[in-house]
C-alpha cells in the first residue's frame, strides 16, 4: 500500500510537470504571436502620420500588345519601387497596384471597378486606346485621373475626357510631325505620295483620318491604306497591294511584331517604300526580331529615349538598376516610355499633398496637382511636359530616330508639326 501511496504522488508530480510543459508550450506560442503583432505594429508606425495614395494599373502582359506592354508595365513599377528605395516620398505612403488585363476591353472595365472599389486607388495608370476610351466617361465620374499610355488624339477633348491626360505627343500629332519631315526632307520630283499600315483597332485607326487630313493641308498624297492584325505573322498579301499604288512612304502604326512582318516581308519583296513607325512601332523589339540587316534605314518616332542614350533623367534609372544587380542592357525604351509616365503621376500626388497636407487625398486634388505641371523637365526621358486646366495634352513635340548599324540613332531634336 506504502508503494501503491509514493507511486501515486510520483504519477501526480509527472502530470504536474506536463501541465506546466503544455502551458509553457501555450505561453510560448502566445509569446510568438505577440512578436508578429509587434512586427506588423512596427512595419505601420513606419508609415505612421503618412498618408496612403493607391495608384491602380492596367497593364498588357500577356495580351495582343504584349510584346510592348510587357516592359512598360516593368518601368511603371519599377519607379514605384525606386521611391521605395530612396525613402519614398514625405509625408505619404505611395503604393502601384495593378493587373493584368490582357489588351481585353471588358477585363479591363472589371479590374478597373476592382482598383476602385477594393484597392481604394485614387488615380490610374492605364494602357490601350480600346480600353481607355471605353473608360473615359467612368472615370470622370468618378473623378480619378487617368495617365494612359494610349496617345489618341480623341483623348485630348476635354468635354469627354476631363480626367485623362497625355504625356506624350498624340498619335495624330506623330504622324503630324511625320508628315511635316517629309515634306521638308522629300528628294523626289513631284508630290510626296504615302501609304498607311495599321491595325483594326481603336488604337490602329486612331490617328488615321488626321494624317489623311494634314497630308491634304501639306501637300502630300496619301495613295493607300492597308489594315494588318496587330498579331500579324504574314502580310505579303497587303504589301503587294500597296506596292501596286507604289508610295514613297508608308507610315506604320502597330506594336512591334507586327513591325516586324511587315519590314521582313517588304524586305522580301524587294520593296523599296520608306517605311516610318510611330512610337510603337518603334525600339530596340523592332531590331530584335527581324536583325540589323532587316531593319537598317528604318525610321521611327522616338517619343522617348533610349537607356544607351546619355540623358540626366537616365541617372535615377542606373541607380535603380545598380540596385538590383541589372545594367541598361536589360531594360528598353519602352521601360523608359513607362517609368516616366510613372513619374509624372508621382510628380502630380507631390503637387496635391502639398497644397492640401490635411485628409486623404483625392482624385479631384491630384488631377489639380497634375494641372499645376508646368515645364516638367524629364531630363532628356521625354519632351518637358506642360498641362493646364482647360488643357490635358502635355505636348505636342517629338523627335525621328533612325536604324544605323543594329541600333537606333535620333536624327531629330524634340520638335512639333507646328514649328
Amino acid at each position: 500500500m506504502k508503494h501503491k501511496k509514493y507511486l501515486g504522488a510520483l504519477l501526480g508530480v509527472i502530470m504536474l510537470l506536463l501541465l506546466v510543459a503544455c502551458g509553457g508550450g501555450g505561453n510560448s506560442s502566445s509569446s510568438s504571436s505577440s512578436t508578429s503583432d509587434s512586427t506588423s505594429t512596427n512595419a505601420s508606425s513606419d508609415n505612421a502620420g503618412k498618408r496612403t495614395v493607391v495608384v491602380g494599373g492596367l497593364f498588357d502582359i500577356t495580351g495582343g500588345t504584349g510584346d510592348v506592354g510587357t516592359p512598360y508595365a516593368e518601368g511603371e513599377k519599377a519607379y514605384f519601387e525606386y521611391l521605395e528605395m530612396k525613402g519614398g516620398v514625405e509625408g505619404l505612403n505611395l503604393k502601384l497596384v495593378g493587373k493584368d488585363y490582357a489588351y481585353q476591353i471588358p477585363e479591363a472595365q472589371k479590374i478597373y471597378q476592382e482598383l476602385r472599389d477594393k484597392e481604394k486607388a485614387v488615380a490610374i495608370l492605364g494602357w490601350g486606346t480600346g480600353d481607355t476610351e471605353a473608360l473615359r466617361q467612368q472615370v470622370a465620374a468618378d473623378q480619378l485621373p487617368f495617365i494612359s499610355a494610349s496617345y489618341s488624339e480623341n483623348l485630348k477633348n476635354m468635354d469627354e475626357s476631363p480626367y485623362n491626360f497625355l504625356v506624350a505627343a498624340s498619335y495624330s500629332d506623330q504622324g503630324r510631325a511625320i508628315l511635316k519631315w517629309i515634306k521638308e526632307n522629300h528628294e523626289g520630283d513631284g508630290t510626296p505620295t504615302l501609304a498607311l499600315l495599321y491595325n483594326d483597332t481603336a488604337f490602329g485607326r486612331s490617328p488615321v483620318e488626321d494624317i489623311k487630313a494634314f497630308a491634304k493641308e501639306i501637300g502630300v498624297e496619301v495613295v493607300d491604306e492597308q489594315v494588318i492584325d496587330v498579331q500579324a505573322t504574314e502580310a505579303q498579301s497587303q504589301l503587294l497591294n500597296m506596292e501596286k499604288k507604289n508610295p514613297d512612304y508608308a507610315i506604320i502604326n502597330q506594336t512591334w511584331a507586327a513591325t516586324a512582318t511587315i519590314l521582313r516581308d517588304a524586305k522580301t519583296l524587294g520593296i523599296d517604300t520608306q517605311f516610318i513607325g510611330l512610337n510603337w512601332a518603334s525600339g530596340e523589339g523592332v531590331i530584335d526580331i527581324v536583325g540589323a540587316d532587316v531593319a537598317e534605314g528604318y525610321i521611327g518616332i522616338l517619343s522617348h529615349a533610349f537607356p544607351y542614350e546619355d540623358m540626366p533623367g537616365m541617372a535615377e534609372i542606373k541607380e535603380y538598376l545598380d540596385a538590383k544587380g541589372k545594367t541598361i542592357d536589360d531594360i528598353d525604351q519602352k521601360f523608359v516610355q513607362g517609368w516616366t509616365a510613372a513619374k509624372i503621376m508621382v510628380e502630380a500626388i507631390k503637387n496635391a499633398a502639398e497644397k492640401y497636407p490635411d485628409g486623404d487625398l483625392t482624385g479631384v486634388q491630384i488631377r489639380e496637382g497634375l494641372e499645376s505641371i508646368q515645364n516638367l523637365d524629364l531630363g532628356g526621358l521625354a519632351a518637358n511636359i506642360t498641362f493646364a486646366s482647360d488643357n490635358h495634352a502635355g505636348t505636342e513635340k517629338t523627335r525621328l530616330g533612325i536604324v544605323k548599324d543594329g541600333r537606333w540613332e535620333p536624327i531629330t531634336d524634340y520638335f512639333s508639326h507646328r514649328d
